[in-house]
C-alpha cells in the first residue's frame, strides 16, 4: 500500500492507536505472567522472533517488502537494535518484579528523558516551556520511584531492583527515540521496524547460556502469543500515523494506564497506589505540555514515532 494513500481519518487513527496500546499492555501482562518460568532474555527472543512473520506479511501486503529489507546505514540498525533490545530486556526484568500499573507509569518518563537527551546529545534548544515540562516530569518520576529507591528502601529489595530496571529501560527508550530521529533521515520506516525485530532476536540469543529453559506448552503458547501480539500492535500503531498526525494521537498513549489498571487487577490482583498515581499525573501533565509545544512549533515526528515500539 503506497504512502500516497495516507489520508486524514481521525476516528480510524484513534481506534488503531488505542487498540495497539491495549495490545502492548496485554503483551506486558503476558511477559509478567511468564516471568517466573523463563528468564528475560528468553522472553525477548520470543517477543522479537515471532513478530517477524507478522511484520513480513504486513510489508508484503503493503507492497513494501523490498523497502523493508533494504538498508542504507547497517550500523544504524545495529545500534537501534542494541538500544531497543537493552530496553526490552530491562523492561521484561522489571515486569517480573513490579506491579503492571507501576511499570506502565514509570515508562511515561520516556518523552521527558527524550527532550533532555535531545538537548544534551543533539544540541536541540530547550526553552522555558520545555524546561518546565522536564522539571515537572522528573519530579513525577522521582515521586513514583521514591517508595522503591528512597532512604528506607534498599537495593537488595527485589522491588527496588525492578524499579531501577524500569528507570534504566526508560532512559534506553529515550536514547532509541533520539537515534531513530537520525535513522529516519536515510532509512524507510518499514526497514526500521523489521530489522529491529531481527536484530533483537539475534542479540537475545547471547543470553542462551544464562539460564534458558524449555517451558511447558502453556508457557510456550503464551510466549509465542507475545511475539504475535507485539508484531500486530506494531503494525496497528504504525498504521495509525497514516490517518492522523502524531501530535493528535500522542495523548492516547496514556490509555495504557487504564488498560494496565484493569488487566493488573483482573489478572494479578494489583492496584495502583496513591503515590504512584500522583507521580504519574505529573508525568502525564509534563508530556502533554511537550506535545502542546511541539504542535505549536509544527514539529512532525510521525516517522520516528511510527518506527518506535512504545514498549520496546
Amino acid at each position: 500500500m503506497p504512502e500516497s494513500l495516507t489520508s486524514h481519518r481521525p476516528l480510524l487513527a484513534i481506534l488503531l492507536k488505542t487498540t495497539a496500546i491495549g495490545l502492548f499492555t496485554m503483551l506486558s501482562a503476558i511477559i509478567k505472567a511468564t516471568a517466573d518460568h523463563v528468564p528475560a532474555g528468553e522472553a525477548v527472543f520470543f517477543r522479537s522472533f515471532f513478530a517477524i512473520p507478522v511484520i513480513l506479511v504486513w510489508l508484503a501486503f503493503r507492497g513494501e517488502l523490498s523497502q523493508g529489507l533494504r538498508v542504507t546505514t547497517p550500523w544504524g540498525h545495529v545500534w537501534r537494535g542494541v538500544l531497543g533490545t537493552t530496553a526490552m530486556g530491562l523492561t521484561f526484568t522489571g515486569l517480573g518484579l513490579l506491579p503492571l500499573p507501576e511499570v506502565t507509569a514509570i515508562g511515561y518518563g520516556t518523552p521527558i528523558f527524550t527532550v533532555l537527551l535531545a538537548a544534551l546529545l543533539l544540541g536541540e534548544r530547550i526553552r522555558l516551556i520545555r524546561i518546565t515540562a522536564v522539571t515537572i516530569g522528573l519530579l513525577g518520576v522521582l515521586i513514583m520511584l521514591w517508595p522503591r529507591l528512597g532512604s528506607s528502601a534498599g537495593l537488595s529489595d527485589m522491588a527496588a531492583i525492578g524499579a531501577l530496571c524500569i528507570l534504566l529501560a526508560t532512559l534506553a527508550r529515550a536514547l532509541v527515540q533520539i537515534h531513530i530521529r537520525q535513522l529516519v533521515r536515510t532509512e524507510h520506516t518499514a526497514a526500521i521496524v523489521f530489522y529491529f525485530s531481527a536484530t533483537a532476536s539475534l542479540l537475545s540469543l547471547l543470553t542462551l547460556p544464562f539460564g534458558w529453559v524449555v517451558p511447558d506448552w502453556k508457557v510456550m503458547l503464551m510466549l509465542v502469543g507475545a511475539g504475535l501480539v507485539g508484531g500486530l500492535a506494531q503494525i496497528l500503531v504504525t498504521a495509525s500515523y497514516r490517518f492522523a498526525p502524531a501530535s493528535m494521537l500522542a495523548p492516547f498513549d496514556y490509555s495504557s494506564m487504564l488498560f494496565a489498571i484493569v488487566i493488573g487487577y483482573v489478572w494479578f490482583a494489583e492496584l495502583p497506589t496513591a503515590i504512584m498515581l500522583a507521580g504519574a499525573a505529573l508525568v502525564v501533565s509534563a508530556n502533554a505540555l511537550v506535545v502542546w509545544r511541539e504542535r505549536r512549533l509544527g514539529l512532525d515526528r510521525t516517522k520516528a514515532r511510527a518506527a518506535t515500539d512504545p514498549k520496546s
